[in-house]
């Protein structure tokens, strides 16, 4: 059998240019109404700006290649930090547990060991696990099998020695105790806002640190944790930069203290969070890698020292308490995502996570989410899947560029604790995250179960509290958060009065003309709590009284075509203005005759694009809701 080597896979079709692919796009374009847009100008109207100056244009091609990426597991480390990538054993499934009761933290620990996690990672001190608990939560486990990785906040020094004298007791061998000690007092000052005992927890993890590269080689002393950032309202590149800045402090303390370059470099592992944005997750981690191999580099290190060891949480902050079903499908994503980005460990959040400690189920599916991934869609037998992709290729520099500006600006600020401690990085993540709030408003970020298809019906998630996270640095935030607050309102008003409040959908003519504004009103109308009675009630002026009445709603949305609106909606609102509504929206943009609907009695307009939390907020204030 003799193979041509040079065999185009699309021999059978002529070549397409870029103009070609401009001249169908026009035609599109012309047709959505744009008719003065040609040639190159067609990319820069459907490109989407993500944040941080980052643009996603609609077309990639070889004219926008990227740096070269070079090789697995060589420097920089983009394509992976190992040249096998993940295709040997896949990442380490590794489960968080924070129930402060030993016993029960030992069920769940080996019941996750037994059903295919990797390593534990336990909250440990105030929030979570009391540090004399730490033996018999990890009773049963064998510590130089199962890596055990410690978040315990400014508890951390406690901590690590008692799991350092807990491999003294059991006798494992120096050379086979694994894990990770998590010191991290720099994220422990971004979370607590405690900058007075920093000194001295440096030096503690500082001295940590020695221990490990002296007697505990597979042990790591430092998490350099993005979280705190990240669960502040962080962009990618601002998480990316953060956690660059808490690095080079680390590598410096360690290297003052005595260790050189390469040991230093050995004794931290970096935490980022993965989000459902699929692209942007794989691009981050690639470009955290990149970042730290070029410190490592201008450190003085070895190629093979700049190799980053990363673990990937699913973001609490994507996480929701209404519908947490949904959270499912969000971390499934956020995995896929941080697999295909190249993480060394992934910690798939429970669904039900935002409402207390999770249940034996809830973190069986979140273990079995990396299982499927891994030994059903095989995802780790391929090494960088995304790696060549001009898109991702061209996203992980934008993101690298924006992450190293972030950097800079924080070293020219003194180094990150002094920009923790003067304010710059509360005051920046606060901007970044006020303008995502804003697009959360406006559900140009929707939220499924939450600001899409909410359901009024839904029986709440009940879990056991779990123990308050450190406090009193920077803030946590949630995307559903603004929701949560006007859901919260409903509630209250059912359980005082027996219901919720209520909103009539008041639909002009047939179901073929008002079936989608209702459609969409209703579901706006349900994200704030705001029950909307039945199907949509077909009225007329005549009928409109009868049917708000029956509706028991105080407040009317009309909804309907442009055409009907013209002809019938100022007489259906006056009609319900005089029948006692406190408020008439009408769904849609008004347009040219938008000042005869108001002087007919409609109030305000509802449409795609709106700020929703307003809309319902002032909704529910115009009902009299508390």
């Amino acid at each position: 059998m003799t193979v041509q080597p040079d065999l185009p896979l699309a021999a059978e079709f002529p070549d397409a240019t870029r103009e070609q692919w401009h001249h169908l796009v026009e035609g599109v374009l012309r047709k959505a109404g744009k008719t003065d847009v040609a040639g190159a100008r067609t990319e820069e109207v459907l490109a989407t700006g993500v944040e941080d100056g980052v643009t996603v244009r609609p077309l990639y091609t070889a004219q926008d290649a990227a740096p070269d990426p070079g090789y697995p597991g060589f420097a920089p480390f983009v394509r992976g930090g190992r040249a096998q990538g993940s295709a040997v054993s896949g990442w380490d499934v590794r489960q968080r547990h924070a129930h402060p009761d030993p016993a029960r933290t030992n069920e769940a620990v080996l019941a996750d060991l037994e059903n295919g996690a990797g390593s534990v990672w336990l909250a440990v001190g105030a929030a979570g696990l009391p540090v004399a608990g730490l033996p018999q939560a990890l009773k049963g486990v064998y510590l130089d099998l199962a890596p055990v990785v410690l978040d315990a906040g400014p508890d951390f020094e406690a901590a690590a020695r008692a799991l350092l004298d807990l491999y003294a007791e059991r006798q494992v061998p120096p050379s086979a105790a694994l894990g990770n000690l998590g010191a991290d007092p720099l994220g422990t000052a971004a979370r607590t806002g405690r900058h007075a005992d920093l000194d001295g927890h440096l030096a503690a993890a500082a001295d940590l640190a020695r221990t490990c590269d002296r007697d505990h080689p597979g042990v790591r002393a430092f998490t350099v944790d993005a979280l705190p950032y990240h669960e502040a309202g962080a962009s990618a590149a601002q998480e990316l930069g953060s956690s660059l800045a808490a690095g080079v402090a680390y590598l410096r303390l360690l290297t003052g203290a005595g260790l050189p370059v390469e040991a230093a470099l050995a004794q931290l592992e970096f935490r980022y969070a993965a989000t459902a944005d699929q692209f942007l997750t794989i691009a981050k981690l690639r470009a955290a890698r990149r970042l730290w191999a070029r410190v490592a580099e201008v450190s003085g290190a070895g190629p093979e020292a700049g190799a980053q060891t990363q673990h990937a949480v699913t973001s609490p902050v994507m996480m929701t308490r209404r519908d947490p079903w949904v959270n499912m499908l969000r971390t499934t994503v956020a995995t896929l995502a941080a697999g295909v980005g190249g993480a060394d460990a992934v910690t798939v959040l429970p669904f039900d996570s935002a409402v207390g400690l999770p249940d034996d189920f809830a973190r069986r599916i979140a273990r079995n989410t990396s299982t499927i991934l891994l030994e059903e869609s095989h995802l780790a037998r391929v090494i960088d899947p995304a790696g060549g992709s001009w898109y991702v290729e061209r996203l992980t520099d934008d993101v690298a560029r924006a992450a190293w500006a972030w950097f800079q600006e924080t070293e020219r600020a003194g180094g990150l604790a002094k920009a923790l401690s003067s304010g710059l990085v509360g005051e920046r993540l606060a901007a970044t995250w006020e303008r995502r709030s804003r697009d959360l408003a406006r559900r140009k970020e929707p939220i499924t179960g939450v600001s899409e298809f909410p359901d009024l019906a839904e029986q709440p998630v009940r879990r056991e509290p779990a123990p308050e996270p450190p406090g009193g640095g920077l803030p946590r935030v949630r995307r559903d958060e603004a929701y949560e607050r006007l859901r919260a309102r409903s509630d209250a008003h059912l359980a005082a009065h027996g219901t919720r409040p209520r909103a009539l959908l008041a639909a002009l003519g047939p179901a073929a003309a008002h079936t989608a504004r209702a459609a969409f009103a209703g579901n706006l109308f349900r994200a704030g709590g705001i029950e909307t009675v039945h199907d949509p009630v077909t009225v007329t002026a005549a009928t409109a009284a009868e049917a708000l009445a029956a509706s028991g709603a105080r407040v009317a949305v009309l909804c309907s075509s442009d055409a009907l609106y013209a002809e019938q909606a100022a007489a259906v609102a006056a009609e319900l203005k005089r029948a006692g509504a406190l408020r008439v929206y009408l769904a849609g943009r008004p347009g040219e005759l938008r000042e005869d609907y108001e002087r007919a009695g409609v109030d305000e307009f509802v449409f795609a694009g709106c700020d929703a939390v307003e809309v319902l907020s002032s909704a529910l204030d115009t009902m009299g809701v508390a």
